[in-house]
């Protein structure tokens, strides 16, 4: 499996992203306050904060899925990487990401589109970001899923350069 066919990493607008879901950079609570988060909130409409006060609270490193309200996605998979005004941990982070991946397949979803998770608001570093992300995807693309194309947006020029670079690492086996 070539993981450029199925992994692409863009910069731009993660609430413009028209997939089957896009991934929201989530506290635990899942309340959706600045960030990521807040822009998802805005652009999608009260019915998804509403959506996810129905979950309540789930464990950190863990994952949910709502409706994608206004959204152009379908629907929005909260991948709590933190507690409410915490930080990311590396393990929380890996956690979350393979959780979101496991939703997307158990819902038999063919596109979802990821922010930096961790990267904003919780103070995770850029590259360690990229890298547990980056072998999180490969890992779950090199099993049996429904995902055909898993795409990183990054807000920053400087996020998709680190994301890029990674991912070159990767795909050419330097990235242990």
């Amino acid at each position: 499996m070539d993981l450029r066919e199925k992994i692409e990493i863009r910069q731009g607008d993660l609430t413009e992203m028209d997939t089957d879901a896009i991934v929201n950079a989530a506290n635990n609570d899942l309340k959706l306050g600045g960030g990521v988060a807040g822009a998802i909130r805005r652009k999608g409409g009260a019915e998804i904060q509403a959506e996810c006060d129905t979950i309540g609270t789930i464990p950190v490193g863990g994952a949910a899925i709502t409706s994608g309200g206004k959204l152009k996605a379908r629907h929005v998979i909260h991948a709590a990487s933190m507690q409410l005004g915490g930080r990311t941990s590396a393990q929380s982070l890996r956690s979350s990401t393979a959780h979101a991946l496991r939703i997307a397949g158990q819902r038999r979803l063919r596109s979802v589109a990821f922010p930096a998770v961790g990267t904003g608001i919780a103070g995770f570093p850029l590259r360690e970001c990229a890298e547990i992300m980056l072998r999180e995807t490969a890992r779950h693309l090199d099993g049996p899923t429904s995902l055909e194309k898993v795409y990183f947006v990054l807000a920053s020029p400087e996020a998709l350069e680190v994301f890029q670079q990674v991912f070159a690492e990767l795909v050419s086996g330097k990235l242990a």
